[in-house]
Order: C-alpha cells, then structure tokens, then sequence
C-alpha cells in the first residue's frame, strides 16, 4: 500500500523530469557563451558582448518563475504550466541550432518564459505530493533526493554536449539540449497519475493582491521603464541591455519598499529583514554565476587543457577532446593576418588563430603542422554539480551533528558564513593566477576545480537557507510576493555577474578581476554580519531557528 511506502510514487517521476529539464538547460548554458565567441562558426561576439548577452539572459530567466508561480497556483495549475513551460524550453533550445541572431533572440524568449512555468512549479508540486500525513516528515529527505536529480542532469549533460558538439557541431548540441527537455516533459506526462490528486490550485483568496495589480504596478512599469532604459541615448551603465535591466528594476524595487512602508507594524520588521538579505545576497549571485562568463573564458584560455597518451585516447574516443592545429609563428603573423577589427588599436574580435596558442609558453607549441588534443572548455561546466553532489550529504550531516549538539548555527548565520566561503574560493583564483604569472603560462585545472568546490560549500550554506528563510518570515498573506523578491535579488545578482564579466579584458593583470570579486563577497559578508544581532532577533521574535 502507499502508506508503507518511504516516499510517494511521485518522486521517481519528478526526479527524472527535472533531471533532465536541467540536463538540458545547463548543457546549453554550457556552450552559450562559447558559442556566442566562436569565430567561425558561432556569432563572434567580443568577451564583453557575450558576457553582457549571457548575464541578461540568465538574470530574465530568474524573473519569470515569479509571475509563472502566481498564475499557475492561481489559473492554470501546476501540471499544465509544467508541460507547456518544458515545451516551450525545448522548442527555444533547438531553435538556438538555428544560426541567425533574430531567430537566437527568439529562441532565448521562449527559454526565459518556458523556465517561468517550468521551475517554481514542479518544485511546488513535489512539496503538495509530500503534504500527506504519511509522507510530510520526509519532506525535507524528498527535496534531497530531489536536488541530487538536477545536479546529476547538469553534472552529465556537459559531457554529452561535448561529444555532439566535437562530432557534429554547436547546432547539434542545442537539438540535444531541446531532446531531452522534451523527454523530461514525456516522462512528466507518464507519471500523471501519481501528482494528479497533488495538483491543487489555490485561487485566489483574502488579502492576496489580485493578479491584476501586480500586473499593473509590478511588470507593466518594469516593461516601460526597460523600453525607455534601451532607448536612451548612449549607454550609461555600459551597454543598452543593461540600461534596460536596471531600469526596468526600478519599478520592483520600489514595488517592494512599498510593501514596507504600507505594512502593519507586526509586519514591518520581518519584512525588512527580508529585504536586507536580499540586497546582500545580490553580491553572492553576481560572484557564483560568473561560472558560466568569466570562469569559463578562464576554462578556456587559461587552463591547461591538453591530454596526452592513454588519456588523450580516450578523450578522443569519446569525443570529448579536439583536435587544434598549429601553423609556425603564427603568433607572429596573428596581429597582421589574424586579429583583423580592430578599435583605436584595440583588438576588439579574433579570426583564424585558436585562443589557446596565444599564451602557451614556446618550448610547448607543437611543430610546424603539429597538433594538440584539448578536452572541451564546457566540461569545466560540470565541476559545481559534482561537488553539489559530493558535499551535499557532507554539509547535511555536519548540521545534524551540531544540532544534537544545540550548536548548530541560525539560518541567517549560515548564509553569512556562505558568503565568507564563497569569499575563500576566489583567493584559489588569485593563487591561480600568481601561479600561472598573470596567464603567461597555463593553470593546472586543479585551481579550478578547488575553488569550485570552495564556492559550492557556500553555495549550500546559502541558496537553501536563504529560501528556507523565506518560508519562516514572510507575512503568510505576501509569501508568494517575497519569494518572488528572492528570485527577483537572484536576478540581479545574475545580471550584475554578466557586467563583471564585461570587465575581464580591462584588466591586464587577471589577479585585479579576483580581487574585485574577493572585494564585493567580503563587503557582503561584513553587512550580514552587521546585521547578524538584529535577524536573530527577529527570528527568536517569530518563533524560528
């Protein structure tokens, strides 16, 4: 019978359907920005006009879960929005095959709209399957299970997608991305059964603010201000796209300051806890989502990447290397005949040379006609899932150790002590650098992988605390609202990696770039800390740890 179960039929099914859903949204992540600096093939974009197209896309795609969130749980209901929302992503992600900039900007569109219905709901669905007296207490135990679901999609799809991108190209390895979304939907589909009973709509009920004045006074005015930010003359925050951005914020921002001000004095003070945290982990999202701009464009040029022997064999067999020729001095030749546009002197694109020769010490460039095996830059891409997966159990037990020991720390604590962490990772970059004296030698891919796994330690002290944190003190009637502000500070925080990542080649010397980084994450831990005393409180006030 179902109740002798340990945990509800459901799961296996919303296991494998987030799976891979994120199976196919990181593998495509992945290779955006790679794809969007690829010369010949791709749209040869400079460092900072893909940085800045990659942190808009992925600060949109962090907005739209709130507004999806609303009108599934009021209108159109969990299952329904989770289909269409996997089908529009898969659809986006096989029209990024097509090599055409209207048709990416469309493809990425439906990407940002399909995450919107796709990602808060299934994770709302799953705690509506575990909301019955035979299950609620392995709740948390559920989402662990959960989670580990989409940190093997995104630790395997990046070897996938190298493999189709080596064998058959970047267009290819989109289609892939876009398959297998559609089997997270089919298999989604299969296991109606065991959710349908969970897919419970809430309505509209008292004290909510209607749907449409959140349109009205939240996304009607974000549009318009966005519209006006992109067409402002000139580019006062570096680039059209992110006028648009922070002016389209605007609106939100004090959307939220309203929400504040106009709250009972009961309110106020969780509230304003909340919206402190918000702005401070803004710093922790715009450090950790520069995996895919910055560190990535360091995977790539500044690692050392090369296999050899038995290694490089079956790099090569799985398709999961390639191969790069070498033409004599053309390192020489590279600003006559190869760096070809040029601004004011400055380099501003790169034709017909591989990045990778271009800070290889001499007595390691191969022969005239020589060639070299490199792994592919993306798998870098799967370093954060697998130390997600690894450490996850790790950090779960060393909070159930010092809570049998009353010594385990406050949630608020816990996210401070995430953004020192997160601070720690990027001194590893720092030491990479002096290691590699300033990129004109290769890193070892072991700094990479260590200040990976650093950052994902604060990343688990943080990401579920600061959501758990909004569960405990949010007003119940604004709960949605607040943990829409959540994704709305991630989004930022998103947008704000990619300007950062802008920046990189304005620092000849790459230790400068880190150290601003290790700047903002010990700034941000320092105001946490300030306000450490005071959110304690307020959560003793509530009645939570």
């Amino acid at each position: 019978m179902e109740k002798e179960r340990k945990h509800p039929r459901a799961l296996p099914f919303l296991f494998l359907s987030e799976m891979w859903e994120r199976f196919g949204y990181y593998l495509m992540i992945g290779i955006f920005t790679l794809y969007l600096k690829d010369v010949k093939t791709g749209f040869a974009m400079t460092e900072a006009e893909a940085s800045d197209l990659y942190g808009t896309f992925i600060a949109l795609v962090f907005l739209t879960p709130f507004l999806g969130g609303l009108l599934a749980d009021r209108y159109f209901g969990y299952r329904r929005s989770i289909i269409a929302g996997g089908l529009l992503m898969g659809a986006g992600y096989c029209l990024m095959s097509v090599h055409d900039l209207t048709t990416l900007y469309i493809s990425m569109t439906l990407v940002i709209i399909g995450n919107g219905f796709f990602k808060p709901n299934i994770s709302t669905l799953l705690g509506n399957v575990y909301s019955t007296p035979s299950f609620e207490k392995r709740k948390d135990e559920g989402y662990n299970i959960f989670y580990m679901g989409i940190n093997i999609g995104a630790f395997v799809c990046n070897f996938l997608g190298a493999a189709i991108y080596n064998l058959l190209g970047w267009g290819y390895a989109f289609i892939a991305a876009g398959i297998g979304m559609f089997i997270g939907v089919v298999i989604f589909i299969i296991g109606t059964k065991h959710y349908q009973s969970a897919d419970r709509k809430k309505g509209v009920r008292e004290g909510d603010m209607s749907f449409s004045k959140i349109v009205m006074l939240i996304l009607v005015p974000s549009i318009v201000a966005g519209i006006i930010g992109w067409f402002i003359p000139g580019s006062i925050f570096g680039s059209d796209s992110t006028d648009a951005f922070i002016f389209a914020c605007i609106p939100v921002i004090y959307f939220y300051t309203t929400l504040y001000v106009k709250a009972s004095k009961d309110e106020k003070r969780p509230i304003a806890a909340l919206l402190s945290i918000f702005a401070v982990v803004i710093l922790f999202w715009a450090v950790f989502k520069q995996n895919g701009s910055a560190l990535n464009t360091w995977a790539d040029r500044y690692t050392h990447r090369e296999v050899s022997g038995t290694t490089g064999k079956i790099f090569e067999a799985l398709q999961l290397s390639q191969t790069v020729g070498y033409v004599k001095d053309s390192v020489a030749k590279y600003d006559e005949a190869f760096r070809l546009q040029k601004e004011n002197g400055k380099i501003i694109k790169e034709f017909g040379y591989h990045p990778y020769f271009k800070n290889l010490p001499t007595d390691r460039l191969p022969e005239e006609g020589g060639k070299i095996e490199l792994w592919s830059t993306n798998l870098s891409q799967s370093i954060n899932p697998f130390w997600v997966i690894v450490l996850t159990p790790l950090i779960l037990a060393l909070f159930s150790w010092l809570k049998r020991r009353n010594a385990e720390p406050t949630t608020a604590t816990k996210i401070a002590y995430g953004l020192f962490i997160s601070g720690l990772s990027v001194l590893l970059m720092i030491a990479a650098v002096y290691a590699s004296m300033n990129g004109t030698n290769k890193a070892s891919v072991w700094w990479l992988i260590s200040s990976y796994g650093v950052i994902t330690i604060g990343e688990l002290f943080l990401s579920p605390m600061g959501l758990s944190l909004v569960s405990k003190l949010s007003p119940a009637r604004i709960t949605a609202l607040m943990m829409g502000g959540w994704f709305v500070a991630t989004a930022i925080g998103n947008k704000l990696s990619g300007v950062l990542a802008t920046m990189w080649d304005n620092y000849e010397n790459k230790a400068n770039y880190f150290w601003l980084n290790f700047a903002l994450l010990m700034f941000a831990t320092g105001i946490m800390v300030l306000m450490l005393k005071w959110l304690n409180r307020i959560m003793k006030e509530k009645g939570v740890h």
